[in-house]
């Protein structure tokens, strides 16, 4: 991880350099030079204005990554325990499924919240507590014999948990830290999650099949666990922390004044303001089937489903983790597309690709592994949250300062819709005996969400914002966001 990080971030690091720098040395042009400076007989400064090689906005994006694997990994782990729970305990599959759906609930209703604080309290403190939830949540569960336990370990704290390190805290990240290839840095965190399904998966899985789903419970607990010494060592809020300026920032970057009080007042506020826009409601309603086919039903149901035509839990997790592989280089290329192309195009072809993939996959499951099938797991992998940096650029573009908040609340319509879909999907296989209904049914909703998204207008250009700040240096933050 650390040489890509170093590899990608060679690029503008001359450029970054030179901001910081500025007030030492009166030209730009000369950057390449920089060694010359220290033989000056300003020398005795040139060490404590060298800044590192690799620039730390890169380290803080590698721990926000592996926090966003941890995050995901522990949200999906209930989709492995559905047969488990339910051979222990004669639970319903739609029973265990409603713990599902509420965990997926809190995950997204979370986010904005958990974005105003992160702005409020600081990115450590929340994702430290985040963490701890987690861990509690998980380890509990070894302890329960009733549902109801199930619901407050698995749904409430783990969705709570998982919530607070969701995809808009990638947002936040990405915003905060990087000025220069934000679209690809939000790719890049974005495919966090599926790496956390490609990590988590195989093991809460074979676990499960072996010492049973307690120890897989407990797996989850430590890792939750393990990873809070990281966040506190290295994660800051700012740049501006470190004394540093956001990575790809000119010489003409002023900071952001600070977020006013009272978090939820203003993450309530941009829900005001964004709702009176058609665009908020086309992308949360297309954002909502995005999560309604993958986190719902595929991220949920697609074990249990395979299991149903005799394929064992540990292929068919495998098989799930497998589309974390083709979801990180499809996310990843999907950041840098948002960079160069319309957001709006790019998600119609991905919705339409992945309603495409849904309607064959009724005739594709079986006992084994074939052709077809693999190429589903590849084609589908490379689409799972392709939705995402596009997403999160066309809030930027329309919502300006507050499209991380925005995306919040769009990302609790993501969430949202997975939720429904997760029960009504383990209601159906209650009810029918099989999942080809929501397979299908969730093929016609990406019809429609393709059409919903072409009907979002084109981003318009940046609005001046407050007369209080100079324009052009409001200007700059919300045209490099991709």
């Amino acid at each position: 991880m650390a040489r890509f990080l170093h590899i990608v971030a060679i690029g503008p690091l001359a450029g970054g350099a030179a901001g910081t720098e500025d007030r030492c040395v009166t030209q730009t042009a000369p950057t390449p030079r920089s060694p010359r400076p220290q033989e000056s007989p300003h020398a005795e400064e040139s060490p404590a204005r060298t800044g590192p090689r690799i620039h730390p906005a890169w380290w803080v994006a590698a721990v926000a990554f592996l926090v966003l694997i941890g995050a995901a990994g522990f949200r999906a782990a209930p989709g492995v325990l559905i047969d488990p729970l339910h051979e222990e305990f004669g639970w319903s599959r739609g029973g265990i499924s409603f713990a599902v759906s509420l965990n997926l609930l809190l995950y997204g209703m979370t986010a904005p919240f958990a974005t105003a604080l992160m702005e409020r309290y600081g990115i450590r403190r929340v994702v430290c507590g985040a963490l701890v939830l987690i861990s509690a949540g998980s380890g509990l569960t070894v302890f329960m014999n009733s549902q109801w336990q199930l619901v407050l370990c698995w749904g409430v704290l783990v969705g709570l948990g998982t919530g607070s390190m969701a995809l808009a805290f990638a947002g936040t990240i990405a915003g905060r830290w990087f000025l220069a290839r934000r679209g690809l840095v939000t790719g890049v965190l974005t495919a966090g999650g599926a790496a956390g399904n490609l990590v988590f998966l195989p093991l809460v899985a074979l676990l499960a099949d072996g010492p049973g789903w307690r120890a897989a419970a407990l797996a989850v607990s430590a890792c939750a666990l393990a990873v809070v010494p990281l966040v506190v060592w290295v994660l800051r809020d700012r740049p501006e922390d470190l004394g540093l300026l956001p990575y790809g920032a000119g010489e003409d970057y002023v900071s952001p004044p600070p977020p006013p009080a009272g978090a939820a007042r203003r993450t309530l506020g941009a829900l005001r303001n964004a709702s009176g826009s058609g665009v908020f409601w086309l992308l949360a309603g297309t954002f909502a089937i995005c999560g309604a086919t993958t986190n719902g039903l595929i991220g949920t149901h697609f074990v249990p489903g395979a299991h149903d035509h005799g394929m064992s839990e540990p292929v068919a997790a495998s098989l799930l983790a497998a589309m974390g592989v083709f979801d990180l280089i499809g996310t990843v290329f999907s950041g840098w597309l948002t960079d160069r192309k319309d957001p709006r195009r790019l998600l119609a072809v991905y919705y339409g690709l992945r309603g495409l993939s849904l309607f064959f996959l009724p005739t594709l499951l079986g006992d084994g592994l074939h052709p077809p099938m693999l190429f589903f797991v590849v084609f589908y992998g490379l689409d799972w949250v392709a939705t995402v940096p596009p997403t999160i650029g066309l809030c930027r573009r329309h919502f300006g300062e507050d499209g991380g908040i925005v995306f919040g609340w769009v990302l609790a319509s993501h969430q949202i819709g997975a939720a429904l879909v997760a029960f009504l999907a383990g209601a159906i296989r209650d009810a029918t005996g099989s999942y080809d209904l929501a397979w299908t049914s969730a093929g016609v909703l990406c019809v429609g969400a393709t059409v919903m998204v072409m009907a979002i207008r084109r981003p318009a250009p940046p609005r001046p914002g407050p007369p209080a700040g100079p324009g052009p240096l409001r200007a700059a933050p919300s045209g490099a966001g991709g």
